[in-house]
């Protein structure tokens, strides 16, 4: 095992894809200290001890195949203080792929860093329960373990693992794509983005500029949606260019709902690995587009680093990679016949462990935005204009402030408030209410203004609210971003047991 590889094989690695590795690895180390740090500031709030969903009582009830985790191995039981541990763990281990320590050594120690990494954020998906239930959760757990076997500058970028990469790019794009096209009627008429700015979860400070463009903007923007999504993926299944050709079209995409939206991680996810399957020859070729100083120096030296031969990886390195690679193909099996159904699942995980996934977003597009706003008061026998509002740190409250840019960071509590008008669960949502009775400092760190400043309110009510952007003129009278009409009580006043 400790040979090198055979000169037959000598098609397994290649020297043209030194940059994308690079981007992957690092794009995902960056992505995984951000993932680690939103843990670290919200996990136990919402699901530590003494949280929301506390991960003890969901361990107590459910078993090790229904999510593997850390968390669940005998003598590691969850606490608060391993949660913090573990957030830092990711959080260094993520830092130095960042600057680029792993991949200085032998291809098993970049390996081992990102395995830590699935492993450990594993453990939090798992356990996470309605708070981790993100399509971007399952794709940066795959992704990361993809990564880990894209070996260490001391040995080419093993053609299977970028191969691998394409897939999961293929399914991500195509399986939204997909979803969209079978799932509502406001995709094929072209007319989803009529609403989707002003609908979308958590809109950003540039949605109502969005929102606001010509109709046969919104027009073009589904039909370049529908280009994109169920037409470019099957570039990345030809040879190169091809791959290269749709990877800039997804990054341009993405790029977009970057500006005009605020969906945590996911777009940044997707712009890396569509970066991750440009070889090295495009990226002379940009740099020569661009007008760079150094691109023609880029450029021969890809295409001598090419020419030249690849040194030999290690036989141990090609026998784990290739293993991992057949793994892979059985596993996507499952996700591949999900494409291809008409009742296609979407964000969905066919084993505990997250390897191969089907993705999807926005399957409907709803029509108004109804939003929960949660009043509190401190008066005994509160008149009407004795409540007040909790303002959340990225959903709409006040018509007066404009939408936030959050993401790439994800505010789960904010994205779990869209969800509520739309009929899902919301026992989490009287806990929350109780946590708020009780003035739980760290629930109120999760919010953008706490307007009782720590005192506990006597009582607190959730109110249905329907939302519209307002109009440019509008905004021009009032300087508002949006226009609100109270519809009814959600949840009527509640206290504290003793009261």
């Amino acid at each position: 095992m400790a040979g090198t590889l055979p000169d037959w094989l000598g098609w397994w690695s290649s020297a043209d894809y030194d940059v994308a590795r690079t981007l992957l690895q690092r794009g995902f180390g960056a992505l995984y200290v951000l993932a680690f740090w939103g843990a670290l500031r919200q996990f136990r709030p919402l699901l530590g001890e003494h949280g929301i969903a506390p991960v003890p009582r969901f361990v107590a009830r459910t078993s090790w195949r229904d999510g593997p985790s850390l968390f669940r191995l005998r003598g590691l039981r969850y606490s608060d203080r391993l949660l913090v541990a573990v957030a830092w763990c990711g959080m260094l281990l993520g830092a130095s792929v960042v600057v680029g320590l792993p991949q200085a050594g032998p291809w098993w120690v970049p390996a081992l860093v990102f395995l830590v990494l699935w492993w450990l954020y594993l453990s939090l998906v798992n356990v996470g329960q309605t708070f981790y239930a993100f399509g971007w959760e399952t794709l940066l757990c795959e992704a990361g373990f993809l990564v880990a076997f894209l070996g260490s500058d001391a040995v080419g970028p093993p053609l299977l693992m970028i191969f691998a990469v394409r897939w999961l790019l293929f399914r991500l794009e195509l399986g939204a794509g997909l979803i969209k096209w079978r799932g509502d009627t406001a995709w094929r008429d072209l007319t989803a983005l009529d609403y989707h700015h002003e609908t979308q979860p958590l809109p950003g400070p540039f949605s109502w500029h969005a929102h606001h463009l010509p109709r046969w903007w919104h027009r073009f923007e589904v039909a370049g949606t529908h280009v994109t999504q169920l037409l470019v993926p099957w570039l990345l299944l030809l040879p190169q260019p091809f791959p290269s050709v749709a990877a800039l079209a997804f990054v341009l995409t993405q790029g977009w709902l970057v500006i005009t939206g605020n969906f945590a991680w996911l777009n940044w996810a997707t712009i890396v690995l569509a970066l991750g399957v440009v070889d090295d020859g495009t990226w002379a070729w940009l740099g020569g587009l661009v007008g760079m100083p150094d691109a023609g120096a880029a450029a021969s030296a890809g295409a001598a680093r090419a020419a030249a031969p690849e040194p030999a990886a290690p036989l141990a390195f090609v026998v784990v990679v290739s293993a991992v690679a057949l793994l892979l193909l059985v596993l996507s099996v499952r996700p591949a016949l999900n494409l291809a159904s008409r009742h296609q699942r979407m964000n969905a995980s066919f084993e505990p462990f997250r390897l191969v996934n089907a993705y999807g977003a926005f399957g409907s597009i709803t029509r108004h935005r109804d939003e929960i706003t949660v009043e509190g008061t401190l008066a005994e026998e509160p008149g009407p204009d004795e409540w007040v509002e909790y303002v959340f740190q990225g959903k709409p409250g006040p018509v007066d402030r404009r939408p936030p840019q959050v993401a790439p960071y994800h505010l789960r509590l904010d994205w779990l408030m869209w969800f509520l008008p739309l009929g899902h669960s919301a026992l989490w949502f009287t806990v929350l209410l109780r946590r708020l009775l009780e003035a739980d400092p760290s629930v109120l760190r999760l919010l953008g203004h706490d307007p009782f400043d720590g005192r506990p309110p006597r009582a607190v009510r959730a109110v249905l609210h329907r939302y519209r952007y307002t109009t440019p003129e509008e905004r021009r009278r009032t300087g508002d971003w949006w226009v609100r009409e109270r519809l009814h009580l959600a949840v009527d006043p509640v206290r504290l047991p003793d009261e």
